[in-house]
């Protein structure tokens, strides 16, 4: 019994001394500059976010953008089409309808402006999201888990890789218009490392709608 408690205790010491050793605001730092340079290099390039939204697992409209950074590293975005799998109505239900849609579009859209607030945030705020989270470290990955980030209420936990500094994952929890929203992005490499978010998944269960939203088809930018 004593044995067990003094291995127990070992363990929390330890994980007490990893804790400590983290400098929380010299990490943020050190995310930002990374993330500074990955959009550097990402400035080459242009691609495309394939944006498919369902309601409760039926596909209602498929949105194609074409996004680049600009030299301020602003993100930019074209769209490109759209499509509908919704019938057209006609007469005052047309209407009725037509102006629906239309409030769901606007709806999708700050979902997304959501996300990409999540995904995109500023040296500030991630100094501000560090000081306030909990860092851990699990082997290759630092984990990092804060609330009150962008909003009252909201949750974001971010999966860093430790040697790079690099993002890996995000979720987080939100509102749009009083309602829960959740949603995670999901990042990968390319063979040179540069970094990329992949695909950013949006639950917005008042519409019970998911939103996904691939980004593909990367190319550089011809000069």
């Amino acid at each position: 019994m004593m044995k067990n408690l003094l291995i127990i205790a070992f363990f929390l010491l330890s994980y007490s001394s990893i804790i400590a050793q983290i400098d929380k605001e010299q990490l943020a730092l050190d995310v930002s500059k990374a993330e500074s340079e990955n959009t550097e290099k990402l400035k080459e390039f242009i691609w495309k976010r394939y944006t498919t939204t369902s309601v409760e697992g039926e596909i209602k409209s498929k949105v194609t953008t074409e996004l680049s950074f600009n030299e301020s590293g602003e993100l930019q975005a074209t769209s490109l089409g759209a499509e509908s799998s919704v019938k057209q109505k006609r007469g005052i239900r047309g209407k009725m309808q037509k102006n629906a849609m239309e409030d769901n579009a606007e709806y999708v859209g700050k979902a997304l402006q959501i996300a990409i607030a999540y995904t995109y945030m500023s040296k500030g705020q991630l100094l501000d999201f560090f000081e306030k989270a909990t860092v851990t470290e699990q082997a290759d990955v630092i984990k990092i888990i804060g609330t009150n980030i962008l909003l009252q209420g909201d949750k974001l936990t971010v999966l860093l890789d430790k040697e790079t500094k690099l993002y890996i994952n995000k979720k987080f929890s939100s509102n749009l218009d009083k309602d829960i929203i959740n949603g995670e992005i999901i990042y990968e490499k390319f063979s040179s490392g540069i970094n990329h978010v992949s695909e950013t998944i949006l639950n917005l269960p008042a519409k019970k709608a998911i939103i996904n939203a691939k980004n593909m088809d990367y190319s550089q930018r011809i000069n």
